[in-house]
Parts: structure tokens; sequence; C-alpha cells
């Protein structure tokens, strides 16, 4: 092959080499965009008080990473958006009287809660060692009380302090309805979208109540919080409420993003709001906007 061909195959397969390396779904990296290997990631967040490890729940490569983490980062606590508070009690009777936490699921009825299989979840719990399990999820009849009456007086005394008494910007809040209608396949009504907003809030809110009693509960160690990437945002998910419950505390939110073909993953992760991203490729499901047209 003739120097100058040989030249430029080099060029062209170092730069297919490096836009591999860069589009590559087992990636993660910092807010600015910059790469960061696995044990750096567990180093970072190392340092926090509050850990936040987002999902899409139906996809079990994340839920595998969240183990990894768990096990890593070695939590005197876990919050679980998945279990109901009123499971936690429950929970803590049933691992004092020797029961394994690969079998809490099926313990409190798991299939019962409306998330992914138990299966998909049960790597995160065998991670979990000793830790406190706190139940972070809100109950059907208090989201129907928040999407129904506002967040505020779903949550009732410390409203104010859980900074849910006053109204949410109103850009802020033509964002979130946004979302939602666009999460209910554009068929949502604008009102309907707004009450939902509501019910974000407040279960983003007792996310951040369940962090602070798991904290307390694992003796004021490290707590990391099992959640959807929405709520895992540090911009206006249980984040900002930790923030502003416990202003002293470090919280680092990790989201795991699907990335799609075309996508640039630096340019997502610097507009995405969580202090890392870890990308994955996206899990195979059917389009559930689909079946409606």
């Amino acid at each position: 092959m003739r120097p100058l061909l040989l030249a430029l195959c080099l060029q062209l397969l170092a730069g297919c080499a490096t836009l591999a390396e860069v589009a590559g779904t087992d990636l993660v990296l910092r807010r600015d965009g910059t790469r960061m290997s696995e044990a750096e990631l567990i180093a970072a967040l190392a340092e926090a008080d509050v850990v936040v490890i987002g999902e899409v729940h139906d996809n079990p490569v994340h839920h595998r990473r969240q183990a990894r983490l768990v096990r890593a980062l070695r939590p005197a606590a876990v919050a679980f958006e998945m279990i109901p508070e009123a499971s936690e009690e429950g929970i803590a009777v049933f691992r004092a009287e020797g029961g394994s936490n690969a079998e809490i699921g099926p313990a409190i009825g798991w299939e019962r809660l409306g998330w992914p299989d138990w299966e998909l979840y049960r790597p995160i719990f065998e991670a979990l060692g000793e830790a406190y399990i706190a139940g972070a999820g809100a109950s059907r009849s208090e989201v129907r009380r928040a999407v129904a009456r506002g967040a505020a007086i779903a949550w009732g005394p410390g409203a104010a302090e859980a900074g849910l008494a006053e109204p949410l910007p109103e850009p802020l809040r033509a964002e979130m309805e946004a979302e939602m209608m666009a999460a209910h396949c554009n068929r949502l009504p604008r009102e309907a979208a707004a009450r939902m907003v509501e019910a974000q809030r407040f279960r983003d809110a007792r996310l951040a109540r369940a962090v602070l009693r798991a904290r307390r509960r694992g003796g004021g160690g490290r707590v990391v919080l099992i959640t959807g990437n929405g709520h895992a945002r540090t911009d206006r998910g249980a984040p900002a409420y930790i923030g502003r419950l416990a202003p002293d505390l470090r919280v680092l939110s990790v989201g795991q993003i699907e990335l799609h073909p075309g996508e640039d993953p630096r340019a997502v992760a610097r507009m995405a709001p969580y202090d890392f991203v870890w990308f994955s490729d996206p899990w195979p499901r059917p389009d559930p906007c689909a079946r409606l047209d």
C-alpha cells in the first residue's frame, strides 16, 4: 500500500476509533462532558453524604449497575422509590427474623406494587448487606390527594419548609407540564398535566424526606436513593428537596440515560440535570403510544 494511502487509512481508522469511544453506550461522563471510568465514578460518589442513582425502570442494565455501585459504596442505608413507606417496618422485622434480602420482594408483595419484575431489582437488594432499607414511595391515596388538592395540602404541616407552599415559577411549571403531556403521548389535557405536576412535586419531596429518615436510622452514614431518572434530577427532583431540607448534606446524582443513534453523548451530558451521566443502549420495548393511534 502506498505511504499516502496508508496514512489516510490510518487517519480514518483513528477517527472511527475515537467516534466509537465517544459514542459507546457504556460511557460515564461528568456534567461538563469529560469522560471518567466506573472506578473514578465510585471514587467521586464516595465523597457524598447522599448518592442518588437514577434509572429507566425496565432497563436491567441500569439495575445491574446500581447493584455494583451500592456494593462498592457500602452505604449505611438505601431508600427505594419502589418501596412504600408503609412497608419499611415490615421489611425491618422480616430481616431481623432472618429473612434474606433476596426475598424481600416476594415478602412485601412486589408483584402488586406496579413496578417491573422483582428479578430486575433483586441484584440491588442482594448488594445491600446490612444497610437499612427505607421505603420512599408515597401511597396511592397520598398521590391522589396531591393531584386533587396540590402538593402542599397533601404534605400537610411543614409544606413551606419542604418547598411545597409556594407555586413553581411559571417557566418551570410550563416546562414540567409539557413534559408530563409528552410522557402521556400528548393526549393529556393541560389541566390534568398541571395536577400531575403537583403529584410529582409531592413525590420528590417525599423521596427527600425518606432519605433523611434513612440517614438517621442508618446511624448518620451515607445514603443511596434508588429512583427513576426524573426524580434524580438535581434541578427540581429529590436532590433539590434534600438540599432544601438538609442544606449541609453533599448530594451527588447519577442519571442513567439511554443513548439513541445519532445523539452526541457529550452534548447530552452537558444539558442533562445530573452530576454524572452513565449511558446505555436503549432497552427494546414497544412504543407505548403506537397502540393509541
